[in-house]
């Protein structure tokens, strides 16, 4: 500790370099005329003049009339905005105080050099007055800082055209979307504003006014009692928009206290709401807050963030938000969309060229599985009919379309890159579709999108594989590779009387490309293969029996429920697609008594179904009917039936011989070569 010995000694240093410093400045002016009165008569004549001069540009500067600066300044100004800039009405400066003020009447920025052609007004913004006061010693360090900013009726007019490029842009190109950050300011008021701002790639008109007092207004104005307020409202997408930003006064503000506000916007459907803090008041890079977002579909937020969501059921969601200069951080994710649970976080950052880079891990402990057709633009209109039994399955019936004809915004898609985890943990399953889990991945690169993995679990058995989308050129091009193995088919049909008619593994695998921006048209232009494979199982032995149309065992087996079971020794189907017309190639169903051999078309265009199945007995049936069994309809409703043209045959024969014997079977199926049919699918090779 400093004793009160070493403080005296200190006193006293202080005191006599204080008289020190005294005595010299009393001899000070005698040395100064001293030396002047050594000068020559020239020399001093110099000095005077100097002297002279200097006083006459104080006594000048000290005049508050700096109208004859206007165009000095408005240059200077113009070289910072890089926009022209006029001052029209007077301008009063008092330059020589600690904290110096000036008032600009008149002010007017004008556009940048495309805003012409753009058929812009000639002014971005219009003030008619402004005034300023300036701290003096933090200026002398390069710092400013402003006591006190007040801006009369100011009139801004804001605008984006179609590929982004905005009139509030002062970058002059070199350093696009970086946030607006002013100097400290104490005491900031804005009288009977107002703004405008039009974006052509938003799609969004806006006009609305602006005021900061000193005090909140009355509750009945506008303002809605507080001090600061932006209300205006407009048109988003063609929809209405309003939006309503409030908060204190902004007197006596310092940038290490946050500056806190409110947000309510409206667009349509959407809506969203802030309680936010201004991490350093007048610094819009550093920001943070709660946010709320609700609405019918999570992609009508493009509008009003620039990213490319994908389409969704309704939503509600909450996160918190922080910006930090161009990386935007919303963490603590929860809510729903649909009757799905999501949470996680998301990263955006546009720090890249002012180009958002989506990054993030999403989660669902719940994934409700009405709610994944959305993803792919499926609505109620996509659901299927369910399949019937018809006596003209073959008969051209309108049907609703499976495959959604949603289209994929290219444009959009190409604005913006993203990598993004997404997992549910466990799914609500619909009837005979037992999904257990989900995990997605997606990568966008500059209009490629990559999905991988695309993983689907069952209680026994996965489809996974991966999806790619290049939306890089005047062509969407799209390719899919996905395999399911181990799936057990007992989980996907229902009982029959009492237990599963049909029990085995599945494996199948499909790999096919196409153009197209919707699912429907890469699948009506798609090209690949499709593979099959039930390597083996157990079928219920009255099923078995009529696909072999034998029509008195079967019948008597289905109609007393016997339960009794056959082997499914293999079973094998290959599609080769061609120009989105699936052509059934090798379609082989082998059981213990029957075997059944198939073929024909899935149209993926028109989504229509012309597929035909003959069975054969393997042993001696007493009748069997030649009725091929026919799937016809669409994929949303197919119809099942028989072909009774060879039945009308046997009928006709055995009518003509008054005898039974056209409907005796005397042609036996053989064993189908499974092993060699199963080792040529592709969905069995690795």
């Amino acid at each position: 500790m400093i004793s009160k010995a070493d403080i005296a000694g200190i006193e006293a240093r202080a005191v006599d370099w204080l008289r020190r410093a005294w005595a010299w400045l009393k001899h000070l002016p005698q040395a100064l005329w001293m030396q002047l009165r050594a000068l020559p008569r020239w020399g001093q004549g110099l000095l005077a003049a100097i002297v002279l001069v200097i006083g006459a540009i104080l006594i000048f500067l000290a005049q508050p009339n700096w109208n004859w600066a206007r165009p000095m300044v408005a240059s200077l100004a113009s070289g910072r905005v890089h926009r022209p800039v006029r001052i029209d009405g007077d301008l009063r400066v008092h330059l020589f105080s600690f904290t110096p003020t000036a008032t600009v009447g008149g002010l007017k920025i004008g556009q940048p050099d495309w805003g012409a052609k753009a058929g812009l007004k000639p002014y971005l913004a219009e003030v008619d007055n402004l005034s300023v006061t300036a701290e003096l010693m933090p200026v002398l360090v390069g710092r400013i800082v402003l006591p006190h900013l007040q801006v009369d009726r100011p009139n801004v007019q804001l605008y984006q055209d179609k590929d982004g490029r905005a009139n509030w842009d002062f970058s002059n190109g070199k350093n696009k979307g970086k946030p607006t950050k002013l100097p400290p300011i104490r005491n900031f008021i804005i009288n009977d504003g107002h703004l405008t701002l039009t974006s052509v790639q938003r799609k969004l008109t806006f006009a609305g006014t602006v005021n900061a007092h000193e005090k909140a207004p009355d509750k009945t104005t506008n303002a809605g009692g507080q001090a600061f307020a932006l209300v205006g409202d407009g048109s988003l997408n063609n929809r209405k928009f309003e939006l309503n930003a409030t908060g204190g006064p902004l007197l006596n503000v310092r940038t290490s206290v946050p500056y806190p506000f409110d947000m309510v916007v409206r667009a349509g459907d959407t809506r969203i709401t802030a309680r936010g803090r201004v991490l350093h008041p007048f610094n819009l890079g550093e920001l943070a807050g709660a946010v709320t977002v609700s609405g019918r579909n999570l992609a009508d937020l493009y509008y009003l963030t620039g990213l490319t969501l994908p389409n969704t059921p309704a939503y509600r969601i909450a996160a918190q938000v922080t910006r930090n200069n161009r990386i935007y951080d919303i963490a603590g994710i929860h809510g729903r969309v649909g009757g799905s649970d999501l949470e996680g976080t998301l990263k955006v950052d546009t720090s890249r060229n002012n180009r958002p880079y989506l990054t993030g891990d999403l989660r669902s402990r719940l994934l409700d599985f009405k709610d994944l057709g959305s993803l792919f633009g499926a609505t109620s209109a996509n659901a299927p009919q369910g399949a019937e039994i018809s006596a003209t399955p073959t008969a051209k019936t309108p049907a609703r379309r499976l495959l959604p004809d949603a289209t994929l915004d290219i444009e959009r898609v190409r604005g913006m890159d993203a990598r993004v985890r997404y997992r549910a943990l466990a799914v609500k399953a619909i009837h005979n579709m037992p999904l257990r889990a989900v995990s997605l991945g997606i990568d966008l690169d500059h209009g490629l999108m990559i999905l991988d993995p695309v993983e689907f679990s069952f209680p026994q058995g996965r489809l996974q594989g991966t999806a790619r989308i290049d939306a890089r050129n005047a062509v969407q091009q799209n390719s899919l590779d996905m395999r399911l193995t181990g799936l057990r088919v007992q989980d996907f049909i229902p009982n029959v009387g009492g237990s599963k008619p049909l029990e085995g593994i599945l494996d199948a695998r499909v790999k096919a490309s196409g153009t197209g921006n919707s699912v429907h048209k890469a699948a009506a232009s798609a090209n690949g293969q499709l593979t099959l494979v039930m390597p083996r199982g157990t079928i219920r032995q009255s099923f078995a029996e009529l696909m072999g149309v034998n029509a008195t065992k079967g019948l008597f087996q289905l109609l007393t429920k016997d339960p009794h079971q056959t082997d499914v020794r293999c079973g094998v189907a290959d599609f080769q697609i061609r120009n989105g017309v699936m052509q059934a190639s090798n379609a082989v169903f082998d059981t213990g008594i029957t075997r059944v051999n198939g073929g024909g078309t899935i149209n993926l265009n028109d989504e229509s179904l012309k597929l035909v199945f003959k069975g054969k007995p393997k042993k001696f049936r007493l009748i069997r009917i030649n009725a091929p069994i026919v799937i016809g309809g669409h994929l949303s409703a197919p119809k099942f039936g028989i072909d009774a043209g060879p039945a009308a045959v046997q009928g006709g024969l055995a009518l003509a011989l008054n005898t039974i014997l056209p409907f005796v079977n005397i042609d036996y199926a053989k064993d189908a070569n499974c092993a060699a049919l199963i080792s040529d699918m592709p969905a069995k090779r690795k």
